[in-house]
């Protein structure tokens, strides 16, 4: 869920200038043309039983660097994963921003700052446009649950209509800021059920399904613009707390949607779960991007463009800010638009911006700690969500979901701003990506530091996070690739903590962090910039592990879907364990439990994991693989009898294993296969 724009709070906006940058640039009608081959490394072949003849070390060189550049025909490396399908957007939303990914059923939910698309995946190789729904906004966030659609609002000319005119007027009632509900019990005609406006609109949002409420759900609101005028939205106050406790700063919004009258769905708490934190320590700009902004900056003012300064620096200014500004000074002395813009209204222009911008990015002195989050995992199987909120990471209870309240936070001054949150399954360990750069600036160059723009990984021990370790993206990309960590999931995986990321244009990386002190990457997918000589707006914002593929929301390119290869660090038991796993609907911020359902796939998968960690020998792993197979080709009794001898084996063995864990997983395995 990536940070665009130029409504950002002040704290927010002090790290991530990048959205000004290059998400607003039109990716054109060039988008619609068919992919061009790959050029790809394939993954390390088929593990049967023995890993012994795979390799573990990854390709030399590394295949990402130095990939031809493109937007439709870049080139391509992948590694112990290969493409299903690469699928361009549909004809209203060429050139518009892809944002984040929900699933339900046979379908995938695309946002898209012009609205959304639903796909139909149920043949991954060969994706089906079920509805090309426009109704723009900014971010356009998603979550689904049962016939439910909620979509995200936080830009000024989002419309309650979903118009495309957008909203012009400083204060309309027009204006759509905050939370959507399309009912889509007919997916191919959503009609919109409900809204809920809030004060500072809807960056992201977490749909968050209470086991103990079956008849509402909650989502919590992060918004991270302006507060909105109460002229607009009664109730809204942008003074700080200290001035007035109703502020909308340093709050999260939580609404209750009853399922059966989503109409009804309104605000129900405004946790003040920042209080009390002060302004964590930064780290500067690398010394090559101090020099890049003053050589934009001097080009810029060679140009013409329009320049302004605030946080204590001169910056450019986007035109998604300026033409509008023009097009009100245009219009006030009867002309036509910010097209007929003449010398003396950009002079006007320049004349009123340093009171704007003063108004707008008001000088704070005060020190305090956040006002906003990002985003929020919830977890609700172990009562937990994660909160990644500008500078810091927390974790919240949330077993009351209407009063989420704060149990730990920490900050780290190697991490700019604190994107997304996702937890290993037994709820152990907390990974935070930092989106430094707000995603829209190159992070993974070779000259950058391993620790900036990646993911920190820590463990969770009595409700408070330790540091363990960072991982990053080990592929240099361009300076015209903007690179940082976004948002993924876990893959299904018995028995490790296996996550696969998006990184921009830095394409997908899976990577294993079952030991947090040492993740490691093991498959990845890249293409080469889409532009080589420039920073042009791509790469995937997003991808999850759903019912047996990675999908990708690709920016600028559409819709990609991956398969997992056999490797020597996953075995294709184990994929076929991970493939037993059935969601019927995803929302990645919404973690969900996994479970895996008693299969010969998955008790397998545990011995091919004891043969990388030598925690049986190998004699005795041929002997338990000779006894399942055994055991798979009876039936009825003799079955039963079988594995639950070995089960009781296995148990036995547990204790002197170097690997006793792992051999006690196994032996849960087979055991619930006796049970079958």
């Amino acid at each position: 869920m990536m940070s665009a724009g130029f409504q950002s709070s002040p704290a927010a906006a002090r790290s991530r200038v990048a959205p000004f940058l290059s998400l607003s640039l039109a990716v054109g009608a060039a988008s619609m043309l068919a992919c061009a081959p790959a050029t790809t490394t394939s993954g390390m072949g088929s593990m049967s039983g023995s890993s012994s003849s795979m390799s573990t070390t990854p390709p030399s060189p590394d295949p990402r660097v130095g990939l031809r550049a493109g937007l439709m025909d870049a080139g391509e490396a992948s590694w112990n994963m290969r493409v299903l399908s690469k699928t361009p957007p549909s004809e209203k939303f060429v050139g518009i921003t892809n944002s984040d990914l929900a699933f339900t059923g046979n379908y995938a939910i695309q946002g898209n700052y012009n609205g959304y698309q639903v796909w139909d995946i149920s043949n991954p190789t060969r994706p089906t446009l079920r509805t090309a729904y426009v109704c723009p906004a900014s971010q356009s966030d998603v979550s689904v649950y049962r016939n439910l659609l909620f979509v995200s609002g936080e830009g000024l000319t989002g419309r309650l209509d979903c118009g495309t005119q957008g909203v012009t007027a400083p204060v309309s009632r027009e204006r759509l800021r905050g939370l959507r509900i399309f009912d889509i019990s007919d997916i191919a005609n959503p009609r919109n059920v409900g809204n809920v406006q809030t004060c500072r609109g809807s960056h992201t949002h977490t749909l968050l399904v209470d086991p103990k409420d079956a008849d509402n759900v909650y989502v919590y609101i992060s918004g991270s613009s302006n507060v909105r005028s109460a002229e607009e939205l009664p109730g809204c106050v942008s003074a700080t707390p200290d001035k007035d406790p109703n502020s909308a700063l340093f709050r999260i919004e939580v609404i209750k949607v009853p399922l059966a009258h989503p109409e009804q769905a309104a605000i129900v708490s405004s946790p003040r779960i920042f209080n009390d934190l002060t302004a964590p320590a930064r780290h500067g700009e690398a010394p090559e991007d101090i020099a890049a902004s003053r050589q934009r900056l001097d080009a810029a003012k060679a140009h013409g463009e329009f320049t302004g300064v605030f946080f204590g620096a001169e910056r450019v200014l986007p035109s998604g800010m300026i033409r509008p500004l023009l097009d009100s000074i245009v219009r006030a002395r009867g002309g036509s638009g910010a097209a007929a813009a003449t010398a003396e209204d950009s002079a006007t222009l320049r004349r009123a911006l340093p009171a704007m911008l003063a108004g707008m990015f008001p000088p704070d002195d005060s020190h305090h700690g956040p006002t906003q989050c990002h985003d929020i995992t919830v977890y609700p199987a172990i009562g937990l969500a994660g909160g990644a909120c500008e500078g810091y990471g927390m974790l919240l209870d949330i077993r009351d979901p209407a009063h989420p309240t704060r149990i730990s936070a920490v900050a780290d001054s190697n991490f700019s701003y604190w994107h997304s949150a996702t937890f290993n399954n037994d709820g152990t360990k907390v990974l935070f990506s930092d989106e430094w750069g707000g995603g829209g600036q190159p992070k993974c160059r070779a000259t950058d530091r391993k620790e900036w723009g990646a993911d920190a990984i820590f463990t969770i021990v009595n409700g408070q996070m330790q540091f363990q370790s960072y991982y990053k993206l080990p592929a240099a990309q361009t300076q015209y690739e903007n690179c940082v960590a976004h948002n993924g999931s876990l893959v299904p995986i018995p028995g490790r903590d296996v996550m696969i990321q998006s990184w921009y244009q830095g394409g997908v990386s899976l990577f294993d962090w079952t030991d947090a002190r040492n993740p490691k990457e093991i498959a990845f997918f890249d293409r080469g910039p889409v532009d080589s000589t420039r920073m042009g707006s791509g790469g995937t914002w997003s991808v999850y592990w759903y019912n047996g593929v990675l999908v990708s929301s690709e920016i600028a390119r559409g819709l990609d879907i991956f398969e997992l290869t056999p490797s020597a660090f996953i075995s294709q038991n184990e994929l076929d364990a991970a493939k037993s796993v059935h969601f019927d609907y995803l929302n990645a911020q919404g973690q969900p439990k996994l479970t895996w359902p008693p299969t010969f796939a998955l008790a397998r998968a545990y011995v091919d994991q004891l043969e990388r960690s030598r925690g049986l020998s190998s004699s005795r792993l041929a002997s338990v693989r000779d006894a399942l197979a055994n055991a798979e080709r009876a039936s009825g009794g003799a079955r039963q009898g079988a594995l639950a001898l070995l089960a009781t084996q296995l148990s036995a063995e547990a204790g002197s294993s170097s690997d006793g864990g792992k051999v006690t997983m196994l032996a849960g395995a087979v055991r619930q296969l006796a049970g079958i």
